[in-house]
């Protein structure tokens, strides 16, 4: 079975192809058009479709969509009805709705060749159970907890997986909602709303969470496996900050307080979903599950033995989770997800085309590896860009930054290089055999979810990764899947005697994260970054802006 998976209603347009039950392409729209997380989460964008994305994923696969056998859009407007009276403070999302019922003729418009009858609804919280449950690895029994914004008129589901099986065993109804609330934090404390949620997460760990207490009057469980989540009078806590005027200590507490509310929640949730299942693993997706500080404390204090997070665990996930989730219930088995790299590509003579009409000076070093580990032991910033690119919002070594994590300095000067707000942490890249001796927590971790206790012997050792409350979100690398990314990091420990790289997301502040080579030359050119090593290939910025040498551009 052939099936396209799309979200496209709320935010993070994105699409991904199944093919026998093997999830083999997804990629979010903000890669093809540039904007970042593809449109604003607005009623009146909701007709907006993933269509670029959507026809990578049939190009990569050979398919036409009359060769489709079903495409499933992940929201289901009949299940929305009931939420038109619930008080979410939208006069326009009734336009919203009508054009979740259209998506069938948009999509076939957008696609053609594709017909109504292709065209199935999957629940939205049921596309992100799916998500997590199906494309886990080894999961053929797990439980699954969602958390998010919204559905289609709940905010939140627990479910079992048995098998092909997905079974809801309770949903939190609108309009109470942990990431409504979040998002409402996000915006009073002057950061974009449903987009700097991750700014929030950040800002928490550097305050500390004396109105806890207070807060949970409005935020807290309800020890049925569902919350009150709804009408925080903010303004009572910390005066509204203004975009770009900076935090101040109460802000902070504010945040930390709130980290704090959303994480006793949770905890209470999953105990009560494990006193359902006694499942020794649980799976988790929904916008909410991106909170790797969240994540580690349910893994750390929750009542589960194993946590998984969809590396997507946005909105964006839920393409695949609709297509995993349609697929399992015409009986077919579903394989786990083979990485978070289902991107787009480039052949070495693909990138080496792309360098040459670009005029760009370049070279073709016998080892790129050791090259650029040689240029982050100089204290180079490096871009780099290799193999597919990632599925969900973590820079996990395929279009990511580089640096030195020994120089404290470079946590400035990174976020000065993209443009960004200071306290920002940057997250550190470790062979997944080194991790356990240098951090303390969830392992293996490759795709950057939790967040981890740096050992106190390498505090010292590697300032620039350590955020102000001594943790790092980490991501370990494995030479099975990583070759060449691990053999970077093997080098630049043989050179410095670090076993850790400096990894952040390959874009600048406001922009979607690096896809093609053009975004890559483009940023390259733009920020100040010493290296660019594209595929086996590495440009220089001593030689970016100097084409003197006419066809300086042909390697060797």
């Amino acid at each position: 079975m052939r099936v396209l998976g799309i979200n496209a209603l709320f935010h993070d347009p994105a699409a991904a192809l199944l093919v026998d039950g093997q999830p083999v392409a997804a990629a979010e729209e903000e890669r093809f058009s540039r904007r970042k997380h593809g449109k604003r989460p607005v009623p009146f964008s909701a007709w907006e479709l993933p269509t670029e994305a959507a026809a990578w994923c049939l190009a990569e696969a050979g398919l036409r969509p009359e060769e489709i056998d079903a495409v499933a859009y992940s929201f289901d407007p009949s299940l929305a009805e009931p939420a038109a009276d619930l008080e979410l403070d939208d006069p326009w999302d009734p336009l919203r709705l009508t054009y979740a019922r259209q998506a069938p003729e948009f999509l076939c418009s957008a696609l053609p060749g594709l017909t109504r009858e292709q065209v199935h609804f999957v629940p939205h919280h049921v596309a992100h159970a799916a998500s997590g449950a199906f494309a886990a690895p080894d999961a053929e029994r797990s439980s699954v907890l969602v958390v998010d914004g919204r559905g289609e008129s709940a905010s939140h589901l627990a479910a079992r997986r048995r098998g092909t099986v997905l079974e809801p065993l309770r949903s939190q109804q609108l309009p109470h909602s942990l990431g409504l609330v979040y998002e409402e934090l996000t915006e009073h404390l002057g950061f974009l709303r449903s987009s700097d949620e991750y700014k929030v997460m950040a800002l928490a760990s550097y305050g500390k969470p004396r109105m806890a207490s207070e807060l949970a009057r409005y935020v807290h469980p309800t020890d049925d496996g569902g919350f009150v989540a709804r009408d925080v009078p903010w303004e009572s806590f910390a005066p509204p900050a203004r975009a770009g005027q900076g935090w101040t200590q109460e802000h902070a507490d504010l945040a930390a307080s709130a980290q704090r509310c959303l994480e006793d929640t949770l905890l209470d949730m999953a105990r009560w979903l494990h006193g359902r299942t006694h499942d020794r693993l649980l799976t988790m997706a929904g916008g909410v599950a991106l909170n790797c500080v969240a994540n580690a404390r349910l893994a750390a204090e929750g009542p589960f033995a194993d946590v998984w997070v969809q590396p997507a665990a946005g909105d964006a996930g839920t393409a695949l989770g609709s297509a995993l989730a349609f697929a399992a219930a015409g009986g077919e088995t579903t394989a786990p997800m083979p990485g978070a790299d289902l991107g787009r590509q480039w052949s070495d003579a693909e990138l080496h085309d792309w360098l040459t009409r670009a005029g760009v000076p370049f070279e073709q070093p016998d080892d790129v590896s050791e090259e650029v580990a040689r240029a982050l032991a100089d204290d180079a910033i490096v871009a780099w860009f290799q193999g597919r690119s990632e599925y969900g919002p973590r820079a996990l070594g395929h279009r990511s930054l580089l640096a030195h994590p020994g120089r404290s300095a470079n946590l400035e000067r990174l976020n000065d290089v993209k443009g960004r707000e200071q306290f920002r942490p940057v997250a550190p890249m470790v062979r997944e055999e080194r991790a356990p001796e240098i951090f303390e927590g969830v392992l293996p971790s490759p795709y950057m979810l939790f967040v981890h206790e740096v050992r106190s012997a390498w505090l010292d050792r590697i300032p620039a990764v350590v955020h102000t409350d001594g943790t790092a979100r980490i991501q370990t690398v494995g030479r099975d899947r990583e070759p060449r990314l691990a053999r970077m990091l093997e080098e630049f420990e043989r050179l410095t005697g670090l076993p850790v790289v400096v990894n952040t997301s390959l874009n600048t502040a406001g922009r979607p994260m690096v896809d093609d080579p053009r975004d890559a030359l483009e940023c390259f050119g733009s920020a100040p970054v010493d290296l660019l090593a594209l595929g086996p290939y590495v440009v220089r910025r001593a030689g970016f802006f100097d084409r003197a040498g006419g066809e300086g551009g042909r390697g060797r």
